[in-house]
């Protein structure tokens, strides 16, 4: 034999039930926070505005693989990719990331881009103060995302680690940048060889008719 159904409340006691909760709380303690005065400390691992990192020698981790663009699904990163030389080279394997964007107006902070990469090139800081007047200003470029240089470092482009191969900075055997390692000309960014004039020859290079 079926069981009936319970009875349920009258119907007007249904909004006194939900006005309840408003009262519970007109009573508790309001929090204020006084920010901006009083900066917010976030979470250690705190989902903020992404940095690219480098090897301890100063070459750039991301190797432009792009799949931290296609794991985004907000389609808020884009990449573009190139080779390395030896005569201007940016990271040890054999392209590099060479255009980097993310559009903060359309990121999420959802941190799918960090589990693909594959390099640990992308991570994400605690800076969370994003809000700007101008949408051209919310895309960031590969400039203000990549992390400055620490000590032992030296500007990108610069020749690899001596005896030492892409796996190599992979595994934690490169440490610092070689003695002598010298910053390389970044002709891809329109940079001139130091010894070299405006109009394309070397200083005291006579050009032949």
């Amino acid at each position: 034999m079926a069981e009936e159904p319970k009875e349920t409340k009258p119907g007007f006691q249904n909004p006194v039930a939900g006005f309840g909760v408003t009262f519970k709380a007109m009573f508790k303690k309001r929090l204020t926070e006084q920010y901006p005065e009083q900066q917010k400390t976030t979470a250690p691992r705190f989902h903020g505005r992404h940095q690219l990192n480098r090897h301890p020698d100063g070459l750039e981790k991301c190797v432009g693989c792009e799949l931290c663009a296609w794991a985004c699904p907000a389609d808020a990163i884009y990449v573009e990719g190139a080779d390395n030389t030896d005569e201007e080279r940016y990271s040890p394997g054999e392209r590099y990331g060479r255009v980097y964007q993310i559009n903060y107006a359309r990121c999420i902070l959802c941190g799918l881009c960090i589990e693909a990469c594959p390099t640990r090139a992308l991570t994400m800081t605690n800076e969370f103060e994003l809000a700007d007047s101008s949408r051209a200003n919310l895309i960031y470029t590969k400039e203000q995302l990549l992390a400055g240089l620490d000590e032992g470092m030296v500007d990108t482009p610069h020749a690899i680690f001596p005896g030492m191969d892409e796996q190599d900075y992979y595994r934690g055997l490169v440490t610092e940048a070689a003695p002598g390692t010298e910053r390389q000309v970044a002709v891809s960014k329109g940079e001139l060889h130091p010894l070299a004039s405006p109009s394309g020859t070397a200083a005291g290079e006579e050009v032949q008719a």
